[in-house]
């Protein structure tokens, strides 16, 4: 890999953001410049309209400009303001005129922590453009005391929705914990 393209293919990931919602989709939907730091609790786990920078770290990197890729191996940690991923590897996949960020794909022992939430799966993988994420694999989506367990749980966040699927054969496992009186 030649270094300057190399570094230029990590200042493009580090603009990039994992966990937001895509500035066109944030002009859509009418989020201020007053609300960009504000989390979005209410919409799709993981999901942020922080413009806040993105630290990943990991025990390699390699970029391949031919598949449009960025592939950080071992380890990874991905913060960016109050979420943070943690997989053994995250795959990145950018648009190659434009640079955009695509898609991204964390694969072993993915688990997410935002705040009270937190998500494990063997699989997670964000759709910029349908600003979708789906989480494969033994999902797991916790909420302070509340859990829902299935083998696929699939984040619409514009329609602010959720669709958890059974394993084959299984069922879906959800535990709700009442609000206490104040």
């Amino acid at each position: 890999m030649n270094l300057g393209k190399g570094i230029g293919i990590l200042v493009l990931i580090s603009s990039l953001s994992l966990f937001f919602i895509s500035g066109e989709a944030q002009e859509k939907r009418g989020v201020g410049k007053g609300d960009e730091k504000k989390p979005r609790a209410e919409g799709g786990f993981g999901f942020t309209t922080s413009r806040d920078p993105i630290d990943i770290t990991s025990d390699s990197v390699e970029a391949d400009q031919k598949q449009s890729t960025v592939t950080f191996k071992g380890n990874v940690v991905a913060k960016q303001g109050d979420t943070t991923l943690y997989s053994n590897t995250l795959i990145i996949i950018y648009d190659p005129d434009t640079k955009k960020l695509k898609e991204m794909i964390a694969i072993g022992n993915v688990k997410i922590v935002q705040l009270e939430r937190r998500a494990t799966s063997q699989k997670a993988t964000f759709y910029q453009d349908e600003n979708k994420a789906d989480l494969d694999g033994e999902a797991v989506v916790r909420e302070g005391e509340n859990i829902i367990r299935g083998e696929r749980v699939t984040f619409y966040v514009d329609e602010e929705r959720s669709v958890v699927e059974p394993g084959k054969g299984g069922r879906v496992s959800t535990h709700i914990t009442p609000s206490k009186k104040e």
